[in-house]
């Protein structure tokens, strides 16, 4: 959490949503109760742990009033609400992004963005898969906690230098962001599924190709059916092109190689 601050004059600063106000420290906190034991940074920590063992569904107010040792009006003299704690629980598993490379004696990084934007995409799906309950909370507005908008201007940095215009660069952030949460989400989803005790093979399909075979037909479905057949939907054999998902960003990453070049042109 950032430093609490006495107050804002700012209107503006005063009108942002009570989750964003309290990950900024700018909503003082109360002084009641027995000091230094309990604190936004604890309870939302507490959150968390309760979310990664039992799931976003287990977290309360009670539930993490009753962890911390006190009662659930405790915590609402610090947190107003579950939606707000809720929205601080996310912020607070946004680790800090990796510091810039050294530049070299050219001025240029040593890692091509390509290689940036990829470790940027690995970034993002780690955090699904560590707190698997992250996509359970609906989107609802842009990012304006400052562990978001950190995740958000290390993209930046990577596109510093590109030959684009500010509306161009969110795009960007956009569309790789879109793809690493997809990613992420069925990264997770595997995950999941392996832990309630099923196998791979059951998530890919592989366990079930005879029957799809069978009920796949060419009269009913005829382009699916001869991608059945050749074993390439259920990854009864192996792919040529690598992991689908790398695959995929690979082609984002042509096009978005491909934009740049244009835009040296014009």
């Amino acid at each position: 959490m950032s430093d609490t601050k006495d107050h804002y004059d700012d209107e503006a600063i005063q009108s942002l949503p009570e989750s964003v106000k309290l990950s900024w420290g700018i909503i003082k906190q109360s002084r009641r109760g027995p000091k230094g034991e309990l604190s936004i940074p604890k309870i939302v920590d507490t959150a968390v742990a309760i979310a990664d063992q039992d799931g976003l569904s287990a977290v309360s107010m009670s539930r993490v009033a009753g962890a911390l040792g006190f009662t659930t009006m405790s915590l609402y003299r610090y947190i107003t609400s579950k939606e707000d704690l809720l929205l601080l629980m996310q912020d607070r598993v946004c680790p800090p992004p990796p510091e810039a490379e050294p530049e070299s004696e050219t001025g240029a990084s040593k890692k091509h963005w390509r290689a940036e934007m990829q470790d940027y995409v690995q970034f993002c799906i780690k955090v699904f898969r560590d707190h698997p309950w992250f996509a359970d909370i609906p989107i609802r507005s842009v990012p304006m906690m400052p562990g978001n908008l950190r995740i958000i201007d290390w993209m930046l940095r990577i596109m510093r230098d590109f030959p684009v215009n500010d509306f161009e660069k969110m795009s960007f952030v956009l569309l790789i962001s879109s793809y690493a949460r997809a990613c992420g989400m069925i990264a997770r989803d595997m995950d999941l599924v392996i832990k309630a005790g099923d196998s791979f093979s059951t998530f890919s399909g592989l366990s079930y190709t005879a029957a799809l075979k069978q009920l796949i037909t060419e009269s009913n479905f005829p382009d699916l059916q001869p991608i059945v057949m050749s074993g390439a939907y259920t990854g009864e054999v192996e792919s040529p092109i690598g992991d689908d998902l790398a695959f995929g960003l690979e082609r984002i990453l042509d096009g978005i190689e491909q934009y740049l070049e244009v835009r040296r042109q014009m």
